[in-house]
């Protein structure tokens, strides 16, 4: 069987226990070079062959899992992140399928769900935002028309922006009809790697901070104002009842 592991946003203990046993079992570890934590790939025997798929096309990829699975060895596709969000596999699977290769995928945690603990905010909040758009600023891949970021800015709801740090201005731009500028705002850099950064202000500030801190890629944009305090949950509340507890 072909497995696809979420390997996390990088630090090498966010991985699932059942991926990092994938990992020390497989004999074939193809991974995305570019954004894998390398420390990741110590999980893995000294058997193991570890290819990196960053200069491969996807008709190479499947080939070299598929040749693998032919020789009956355990292969793991290794994916940053939750493998579900913008990580390509959908493409990956079809080509399986046409092959009759069975596969599984194993779900990791997601850059902005670390992004979150970085920055110790939770993106659904009490008396705020009920809602969390993840979406991503059109670029070399188009976005649908209904989901340019003007447009979901229109909610106001919590908001991680995948793959647009390098168009920083072009986000502000098309966010602060919806938001305004003095919304809260962030960027964080490499979620729970060593080297992650974390930069706070506000949107209209967004552009300047986050270019004098020498972030370029590889980052979230955070927007909303669940940046903010809010008030306490019912949830816990003394004056609140509920199926296990009355209230005070």
């Amino acid at each position: 069987m072909i497995y696809f592991v979420g390997a996390g946003p990088g630090d090498p203990e966010l991985i699932t226990l059942k991926g990092y046993k994938l990992i020390q079992e497989a004999d074939l570890i193809l991974y995305t070079g570019s954004l894998i934590n390398p420390e990741i790939l110590h999980y893995a025997s000294d058997q193991a062959q570890k290819q990196n798929s960053a200069g491969l096309t996807l008709e190479e990829m499947v080939q070299t899992m598929a040749d693998a699975f032919a020789r009956g060895e355990k292969v793991v596709r290794l994916h940053t992140g939750d493998p579900s969000l913008y990580g390509a596999i959908g493409e990956q699977i079809d080509l399986l399928i046409q092959k009759d290769i069975p596969f599984a995928i194993i779900p990791g945690v997601s850059s902005f769900l670390a992004a979150a603990a970085s920055i110790q905010r939770e993106y659904t909040v009490p008396d705020g935002s009920q809602t969390l758009i993840i979406t991503r600023m059109e670029g070399r891949t188009p976005v649908p028309e209904a989901e340019n970021l003007s447009s979901l800015a229109a909610h106001g709801a919590s908001m991680a922006i995948f793959l647009s740090v390098g168009m920083i201005d072009e986000v502000v731009a098309e966010l602060q009809a919806g938001y305004g500028l003095n919304t809260p705002a962030a960027v964080v850099a490499k979620a729970s790697w060593p080297e992650e950064k974390v930069i706070h202000g506000t949107l209209g500030e967004l552009p300047r901070i986050t270019k004098d801190a020498g972030i370029t890629k590889t980052a979230l944009i955070l927007v909303g104002n669940f940046l903010k305090d809010f008030g306490r949950s019912k949830l816990y509340d003394k004056d609140f009842s509920h199926g296990y507890r009355d209230k005070v």
